[in-house]
């Protein structure tokens, strides 16, 4: 298992594995190859950013039984997706903010985010797996009230593209069965989601395969797999934290 991180260390730009309370400095590209360069940087002397730079930020709806239950909602037969600009990408440390033209509830939603490895389209699900370099934590920021406001149209891509709401890291960890993990969301230090991801209704490798069917997936490309029971709002000075075990912990500030 390794924990990939990118960073910024004197105004430069860089990425290497963490390894405790230090940075094992990394050279060449992450999904590559990447050579060590037999240096180190302790974690308290950079700033986080983002793990990667995804193309392309896909995001589940309905993938879990039991908010499909909850919501009284069918199982999908296909994945729900819907994609998060660029614009919405916020590192870990980072502060979450309220919209200015945005007057209503915003939400947390802990998820698990799967990182592509490279280059794939078509591909089975038996292969799948070989295309998957890791895994993520992911805060699903959500402008709610947005979402459904407007019968004739659901506004999916306004109320989760917020500056600041697309919220990932802080690193990549390789080598885990995702099945095997469960994710939380802490609000102010009370637990207010856990959930495992064996109640998923599209695996990980099933979502890989199925969405490279509609579109080509390159490396660093971003699927999160969906939220469970548990979701609800932040005030603004509330401190949020996505904690999935062997993957890492995802901590932000709401302002």
């Amino acid at each position: 298992m390794a924990h990939w991180l990118r960073y910024r260390h004197d105004g430069i730009s860089g990425f290497g594995q963490l390894q405790g309370d230090q940075i094992a400095v990394h050279s060449g590209d992450l999904f590559q190859n990447p050579r060590a360069r037999g240096e180190y940087l302790k974690l308290k002397e950079v700033i986080i950013d983002i793990p990667c730079v995804p193309n392309k930020f896909l995001a589940l709806v309905d993938n879990f039984h039991a908010l499909v239950k909850k919501l009284e909602h069918a199982i999908p037969d296909e994945p729900l997706y819907f994609l998060k600009s660029n614009n919405s990408y916020l590192a870990a440390g980072q502060t979450i903010r309220v919209p200015k033209s945005y007057s209503g509830k915003v939400i947390y939603e802990g998820e698990l985010g799967i990182v592509i490895g490279g280059r794939c389209h078509g591909v089975s699900e038996a292969d799948a797996a070989k295309h998957i370099f890791g895994y993520t934590c992911v805060n699903d920021v959500t402008a709610v009230e947005i979402l459904n406001r407007n019968p004739g149209y659901a506004q999916w891509t306004r109320s989760k593209n917020f500056d600041t709401f697309g919220v990932f890291g802080p690193v990549i960890s390789t080598d885990i069965d995702p099945m095997s993990l469960s994710i939380k969301t802490i609000l102010n230090d009370q637990e207010r989601q856990n959930y495992p991801l064996s109640d998923i209704v599209f695996s990980p490798a099933k979502l890989v395969s199925l969405i490279s069917q509609d579109m080509t997936l390159e490396a660093g490309d971003i699927i999160a797999c969906g939220t469970s029971v548990g979701v609800g709002s932040m005030k603004p000075g509330s401190n949020v934290s996505i904690v999935i075990d062997g993957v890492g912990r995802l901590d932000n500030r709401f302002e």
